[in-house]
C-alpha cells in the first residue's frame, strides 16, 4: 500500500495531466458531430462563451475542494461533513460506468490503426463498421486491450504512469493534429467548411442549442466525474488555480477547434453530410481517407490522434474510482487497477454486445452502451456537479473573492457558484429525462 499520498512532480505535470483528462473523445469524435447537428459556427459560439464563463465556476470549484482537502471523493466530501460521504461515492460509480462505454469505442480506434497500417480496403464504409461492431469476439477483444492499456498506466501510480503518459501523449497528440489541420486545409473547397465553422447564423439559435452547447461543454472538461477533483488533491501546495483553469479551458477549447477545422473542410471538400452524427469519424472520414493521396497514412495519424486523446482521458476517468478504492479500502494501486479491470469489463462487454448479440436487449428503450452514455452525461455527470455547487454555495459559502482577488470576478463566482450554474444544470438534466 502507498503510505504516502502521491503528487505531482511539478505545475507543468499537473497542467499537461489535467488538460490531458479534458482533451479526449470529446473534443475529437463528439464536439465536431454535435457542432455538425447544431448549425456549425452558431453552436460554437455559444459553445465558447459557456465553457469560458459558466463552466469556468464548477471546474475551478472542483480543483479547489480537491487541492484544499487533498481526499479522494469519498474523502473529501467525508471532510465537508461525514455524513456527505455517500454522495462522494457518486463521483468514482460515475467515473466506471463512463468508463465502461469509453473503452468500447477505444477497441473501435485500435481497430481503425490496424486496417490503415494494413491498406485494408473497404468499398462501402457504413457496412463496414457495422459489421465490424457486430463481431462479438474481435470487438470485445478490442474493448478489453484497450482498458488493459489504460489501466497498465493508472497502475504505474501518478508520476510513472499518468504524469509520463501525459508528458508523451499530449505533445504527440498536438503535432499529429497540427499536422492533419494542414493537409486538410490545402484541399479543393475548404474555405466552405471554414465558412460553417466560423459563420454563424444566429436563425439557427434554439434552446436545444443552447442545452447542446452547454451539455458538450461539461462532458468536454470531465467536470462532475471526480476526475478534477482527484487530480487537485495530488497538487503539493497551493498552485495559482485559477491561471490552471483558464489554461485547461483555453487548451480545451483550442484543441476542439483544431478538430474542427481538420474535419469540416474534408467534409465539405468531398460533399459528406457535416451532421451525420456519430458515425462522422468511422464512417465519413475514413471515406474520405480513401479519395486523397496517401490515404491510408492521413487515417493512421488521425486515429492514432484519436488513440492518444482517448488513453489520456480514461485514464483520468479511471484514476478517480482508482484513487477511492486505494484510499477507503487502504489497498496497494496495483489492487485497485485488478479490481477496476474486472468490474469495468463485466460492464464494458456487455455494452460492447450491444451492438450484436445483445442488440435486442433494451432499457428504456435503450441499447446498454446506450444506456451508460445517457444515463452517465444526461444524468450523472450533471448532477455530481449541481451536488457539489450547491455544497460549496451554500453550505460551505466558498467566497469568489478568495479565488479570484477580484471583487467582479469574485461576485460573479458567487452568484454563478449559488444560482446560474446550478439552474443551468438542472435545466440540463430535465432536458435529458424528457
Amino acid at each position: 500500500m502507498e503510505n504516502k499520498r502521491p503528487s505531482w512532480t511539478s505545475k507543468y505535470a499537473f497542467i499537461i495531466t489535467t488538460i490531458g483528462s479534458a482533451v479526449g473523445l470529446g473534443n475529437i469524435w463528439r464536439f465536431p458531430y454535435v457542432m455538425g447537428q447544431n448549425g456549425g459556427a452558431v453552436f460554437l459560439a455559444v459553445y465558447i462563451l459557456i465553457i469560458s464563463t459558466i463552466c469556468f465556476i464548477p471546474l475551478l470549484n472542483e480543483l479547489y475542494i480537491g487541492n484544499s482537502t487533498k481526499k479522494e471523493c469519498i474523502g473529501a466530501y467525508e471532510s465537508i461533513n461525514p455524513k456527505l460521504g455517500f454522495l462522494g461515492a457518486l463521483n468514482p460509480l460515475t467515473g466506471v460506468l463512463i468508463a465502461s462505454f469509453y473503452v468500447v469505442v477505444g477497441g473501435w480506434i485500435i481497430n481503425y490503426i490496424f486496417r490503415s497500417i494494413l491498406s485494408y480496403k473497404i468499398t462501402d464504409y457504413g457496412e463496414y463498421f457495422i459489421s465490424f461492431i457486430q463481431q462479438p469476439f474481435y470487438s470485445c477483444f478490442l474493448t478489453i486491450l484497450f482498458l488493459f492499456i489504460c489501466i497498465f498506466f493508472t497502475a504505474r501510480g501518478v508520476k510513472k504512469g499518468i504524469e509520463a503518459a501525459n508528458k508523451f501523449l499530449m505533445p504527440l497528440l498536438a503535432v499529429l493534429l497540427i499536422f492533419l489541420v494542414i493537409n486538410s486545409l490545402r484541399l479543393p473547397n475548404a474555405d466552405i467548411g471554414l465558412e460553417f465553422m466560423f459563420k454563424p447564423d444566429f436563425s439557427k439559435l434554439n434552446s436545444h442549442l443552447l442545452l447542446s452547447a452547454l451539455g458538450q461543454a461539461f462532458f468536454t472538461l470531465s467536470v462532475g466525474m471526480g476526475a478534477l477533483l482527484t487530480y487537485g488533491s495530488y497538487i503539493k501546495e497551493d498552485k495559482n488555480l485559477v491561471k490552471s483553469v483558464y489554461t485547461i479551458i483555453l487548451s480545451d477549447t483550442a484543441f476542439a477547434l483544431l478538430a474542427g477545422v481538420m474535419i469540416f473542410p474534408a467534409v465539405f471538400s468531398f460533399n459528406m453530410e457535416p451532421n451525420s452524427g456519430a458515425g462522422l469519424v468511422f464512417v465519413t472520414l475514413p471515406k474520405i481517407f480513401s479519395q486523397i493521396p496517401y490515404g491510408h497514412l492521413i487515417s493512421f495519424a488521425f486515429f492514432i490522434l484519436l488513440f492518444s486523446a482517448a488513453v489520456t482521458s480514461a485514464i483520468s476517468i479511471i484514476e478517480c474510482p482508482c484513487a477511492t478504492l486505494i484510499e477507503q479500502l487502504k489497498i496497494s494501486r496495483v489492487k485497485a487497477c485488478i479490481i477496476l479491470f474486472f468490474i469495468i469489463s463485466l460492464i464494458a462487454i456487455p455494452a460492447t454486445l450491444s451492438f450484436g448479440n445483445l442488440e435486442n436487449i433494451k432499457i428504456f428503450g435503450k441499447t446498454i452502451f446506450d444506456t451508460l452514455d445517457f444515463l452517465t452525461s444526461n444524468i450523472m455527470l450533471p448532477m455530481n456537479t449541481l451536488i457539489l455547487c450547491l455544497i460549496s454555495g451554500w453550505y460551505l459559502k466558498i467566497k469568489g473573492y478568495n479565488l479570484l482577488n477580484n471583487k467582479i470576478s469574485g461576485l460573479f463566482f458567487d452568484v454563478g457558484l449559488k444560482y446560474i450554474v446550478p439552474i443551468a444544470l438542472a435545466g440540463l438534466i430535465f432536458m435529458g429525462l424528457r
